[in-house]
């Protein structure tokens, strides 16, 4: 069988026809001078991780609650994992990588404490007030809420890195963000085109990655087993793959089957990518960005690797998501975010003055709260109401165990 023909990339910009062009870009809703030293992309990227809503990813859950362990992943380091696999598809594909890296590192900055335990009691406590949905608060983190620069307010980024952080929409929300910004980022939930190809990479980047460190975290968290996982074929393969390569691998203790595994799965995942867009780009032929964007969706598996992927989005939410144990303590996060909100609602002065000055008082608590790192949560949690809910958890758990150890007596 012959070798598909190349992608045609610009050896000079490393883009190909259909890569997002920084000097072509629709530009800012705040014109700024250019610069020699970098590009429009390069600029966005960098004011993203000099924002203070990227330095609190740091401290922000991804499955695990903050104070759980130390090695979990965190929102930060998960983003850094989405922008590195994001970069490495990209410079197959002639896409932008510095494109692909600023959505990658802004993609989470709108979630709460408490990863989605805490979005959802937060949009269960807004929904007399407009709901709340952690991408529309990712953008509207760099549209308002980031306060660096004299002169607006936000991070004043393009439109083609906020298209790229609005991956979801609902129609209600479309249009009232369409209102505001007539034939912005919102237009294309209501006249049915798609992303720019790199927003479409970001989005896959970021299931490749949650769905691999998920594994790693849940094996490390004794929640599930790696024998539990390789019942999939997606990921029992490349465990046999790494057996087969390294038999000493059997007997050893450590985690090295685990990571090898992984590593592979990953590797896996990302050549399906990058050979499956790539068939998809070469038949479609895009001539440019912009015409990308009238075409079905280009950047994504092979139909087998997608359902490969939805089996194991399928097994991690039944025996890791849903896990007793994750249950109880997500259970407490809802409380602490819904005991919050009641809280500032009654006494806004609670608040920094910032937010407690604004006129929109449910918006103001629920933009305070989603700012706020797990820590923060918790500490402040305790200030307004006395109590510390994960000790008291962590003492009647202790207590129980006791309890059981002296009846088996």
């Amino acid at each position: 069988m012959q070798d598909a023909p190349a992608l045609s990339i610009d050896p000079l910009t490393r883009l190909a026809p259909w890569g997002s062009d920084p000097a072509a870009s629709r530009g800012r809703r705040h014109p700024v001078v250019a610069t020699r030293d970098r590009n429009d992309f390069q600029r966005d990227r960098d004011r993203i991780v000099h924002s203070t809503a990227f330095r609190r990813l740091v401290y922000k859950t991804q499955v695990f609650l903050n104070h759980e362990g130390d090695l979990f992943r965190t929102r930060l380091t998960h983003s850094l994992e989405v922008a590195q696999l994001g970069r490495a598809i990209a410079r197959t594909l002639g896409l932008n990588e510095d494109l692909v890296e600023a959505i990658a590192l802004a993609h989470d900055l709108g979630h709460t404490p408490f990863g989605h335990a805490g979005q959802d009691a937060l949009h269960a406590c807004m929904a007399e007030h407009g709901g709340f949905e952690h991408n529309l608060q990712s953008l509207r983190v760099v549209d308002v809420l980031e306060a660096r620069y004299a002169a607006f307010d936000g991070l004043n980024l393009t439109f083609e890195t906020r298209e790229g952080i609005l991956k979801h929409c609902s129609r209600r929300d479309a249009e009232v963000l369409e209102a505001d910004e007539p034939g912005g980022v919102a237009r294309r939930f209501i006249d049915g085109t798609r992303p720019g190809l790199e927003a479409q990479l970001t989005d896959l980047a970021d299931a490749i990655a949650y769905n691999a460190h998920d594994i790693d975290d849940g094996v490390r968290s004794g929640l599930i087993t790696l024998d539990q996982v390789c019942e999939l074929p997606l990921v029992r393969r490349h465990r046999d793959a790494a057996l087969a390569e390294h038999p000493a691998l059997a007997a050893d203790a450590g985690r090295r089957l685990l990571y090898e595994t992984i590593r592979r799965m990953l590797s896996a995942q990302v050549h399906d990518v990058i050979d499956a867009s790539a068939a998809r780009l070469r038949e479609a032929a895009p001539g440019s960005a912009d015409a990308a964007r009238t075409l079905p969706r280009l950047i994504g598996f092979s139909d087998a690797m997608r359902e490969e992927g939805t089996a194991l989005k399928r097994l991690l939410f039944q025996a890791l998501y849903r896990h007793p144990q994750v249950n109880r303590t997500t259970e407490l996060a809802r409380q602490v975010v819904r005991e919050l909100f009641a809280a500032y609602v009654a006494a806004p002065q609670e608040m920094r003055p910032g937010f407690a000055a604004r006129d929109d008082r449910h918006r103001a608590v629920a933009d305070f709260i989603a700012g706020m790192t797990d820590r923060f949560a918790l500490g402040e949690h305790r200030r307004l109401t006395g109590r510390d809910l994960f000790a008291e958890l962590a003492a009647s758990t202790a207590a129980a165990d006791t309890a059981g150890a002296d009846g088996g007596r």
